[in-house]
């Protein structure tokens, strides 16, 4: 597969397209994470939608690279699946809480849920002011503050103090675009993408992941032990191979490959 360092994203979208790169795509696997990466970004998580062609795009790819195509989430399995029902797909749900390395196969799951009285103090701090929102994502709890953009650095110092008071080692805070997320320590994308890549039909592949968010940062660092490549959304991320500036230039990107076989993606 040739693809340069680095490129702009309308060179990429020529290149991947072709008929002859399609044709390798039995010897890729397809990692993608979902939010501001194959999806638009929405005020409020739930505010989310699948566009229809999308699901189209992903189960052609999910038959031309012979199952081998995984979503990568802070989203649980159960809010993956209904997103983009009826389809199902091999995924890793609340950033390597859950592994489900074969589509509609049975998950397993790597931690317990994160600590309830945590939760609950964390839940607390939507008083900070309005427009904080909170996610309960059972193995982890984020707090956005999309619609409260200045008040980032007051709700990360404030669950810094809360999480401070749990037993040393026990809980992360991960930082991204707009959000604070607590999970349990010892889960990551990074290591479940590691992971995945022993188990058919991802073994022995070379993989392609996309991703946008600080959370999806290591799993770039992963890509190339496998000869993969790795793509950012919205932002340059030193060391990977090209980017697209947003997730509709992603979707179009997918729908090439899936049309590389003669099957239009919409």
């Amino acid at each position: 597969m040739k693809v340069h360092d680095q490129v702009d994203i309308p060179t990429l979208d020529m290149e991947i397209a072709t008929p002859s790169l399609a044709s390798d795509l039995s010897e890729c696997a397809i990692l993608l994470d979902i939010d501001g990466t194959i999806l638009d970004i929405a005020p409020a998580p739930q505010d989310v939608r699948v566009p229809p062609t999308l699901r189209h795009t992903l189960s052609r790819l999910q038959e031309l690279t012979g199952g081998a195509l995984a979503l990568v989430s802070g989203r649980s399995l159960n809010d993956i699946d209904s997103m983009f029902a009826p389809l199902q797909f091999a995924a890793i749900g609340g950033h390597g809480a859950e592994f489900r390395p074969v589509a509609g196969g049975k998950p397993q799951v790597r931690v317990g849920s994160l600590n309830s009285a945590l939760k609950r103090k964390l839940a607390t701090l939507t008083e900070l002011a309005p427009g904080i929102l909170v996610e309960d994502k059972g193995y982890s709890i984020a707090l956005h503050y999309r619609l409260a953009p200045g008040q980032g650095a007051k709700l990360h110092a404030a669950a810094a103090a809360i999480c401070a008071q749990m037993a040393p080692g026990s809980v992360a805070i991960l930082p991204g675009k707009l959000v604070v997320e607590i999970k349990p320590l010892g889960i990551s994308k990074a290591l479940a993408v590691r992971q995945l890549m022993n188990y058919p039909p991802f073994a022995e592949r070379h993989p392609i992941f996309i991703g946008d968010d600080t959370t999806d940062e290591a799993v770039f660092g992963v890509i190339p032990d496998f000869g993969g490549h790795g793509f950012s959304v919205g932002r340059v991320v030193p060391g990977v191979n090209g980017h697209f500036a947003t997730p509709g230039d992603v979707r179009s990107w997918l729908a090439r490959i899936a049309a590389g076989r003669g099957d239009a993606a919409g």
